[in-house]
């Protein structure tokens, strides 16, 4: 019986306890892909989180892109994965907010432009011409990699609007419906963020048969962690760096492949100010 005791206070020693009379530490993410994969992924980072922050901590998806830049704007959320475009939208508007980490491959990430392979296009190291007159869907209105971005060097290339090359212009909402999209036929061409149609390819929902990948863009920063200012005040003083000191020491091999990430790094907000010109320039962005 003793022995049970002795264990038993070590262990309370040895393993942090969640804080009561703490908030709970509440993040989201953008809605970029499948909706299961994104519950699985930020399920296991709220784990990760509450067991190295010593607080409750709860992950809060959100429908849309600019849903989860209102929760961050309104306090509902105190941490958001966000893109660049929504990352710059959020920190815009909470005085104080910082970019944290991103992943190592997100200082320089790019899109794809992929086809229906019904199209006979082919690889190019340029946007090439012969996609003009064929139908293309973009992602979310305000993602960085699947539409504003991608929309810019469209715009540089050919000096016009997409509207104005393409047959048909949509927005599908996330990236992992882009490429069913695509794959189905349902339209010519697509521009995805590069991760996520590597992990789905991975991931069998893939038909190389039936899509190709015709473009990649050049590259630009985008995915961040971003923090609330007020972090400190409401959880005690040094928290946001712990924040920030957790989220960089991710090592769980599950989850940075669910991020299709080799690793974390830190990130601050002057690494996103050529999103942040963009974005203006679009209109997307006061």
């Amino acid at each position: 019986m003793k022995w049970i005791l002795a264990l038993a206070a070590l262990l309370a020693v040895s393993t942090p306890s969640l804080a009561d009379d703490k908030p709970t530490f509440v993040f989201t993410a953008i809605p970029d892909q499948d909706e299961t994969r994104l519950v699985q992924r930020f399920g296991k980072v709220a784990e990760y989180l509450e067991q190295k922050l010593g607080v409750k901590v709860r992950y809060v998806p959100v429908k849309s892109y600019p849903a989860a830049v209102t929760s961050f704007i309104n306090g509902d959320v105190q941490l958001a994965w966000f893109g660049g475009v929504t990352g710059v939208q959020a920190r815009a508007a909470v005085q104080g907010s910082q970019a944290i980490a991103q992943g190592a491959e997100d200082t320089a990430f790019m899109s794809y432009m992929i086809a229906n392979s019904a199209t006979e296009l082919k690889p190019d190291k340029a946007l090439q011409a012969s996609i003009a007159g064929k139908s293309l869907t973009f992602g979310s209105r305000t993602s960085t990699s699947g539409r504003v971005m991608p929309e810019f060097f469209l715009r540089q290339n050919f000096g016009k609007a997409p509207e104005e090359i393409f047959s048909r212009v949509g927005f599908s909402g996330d990236h992992s419906r882009t490429i069913q999209l695509v794959q189905s036929g349902a339209y010519d061409i697509g521009v995805v963020d590069y991760t996520v149609y590597d992990l789905d390819r991975k991931a069998g929902k893939v038909d190389d048969s039936k899509v190709v990948v015709i473009w990649r863009s050049p590259t630009f920063p985008d995915y961040q962690w971003t923090l609330r200012g007020d972090v400190d005040a409401t959880f005690g003083p040094g928290f946001a760096a712990k924040v920030k000191e957790t989220l960089v020491g991710i090592e769980d091999k599950d989850i940075l492949q669910a991020f299709g990430r080799t690793k974390f790094i830190p990130a601050d907000n002057g690494e996103y100010l050529p999103v942040e010109a963009v974005a203006k320039a679009a209109g997307l962005l006061n």
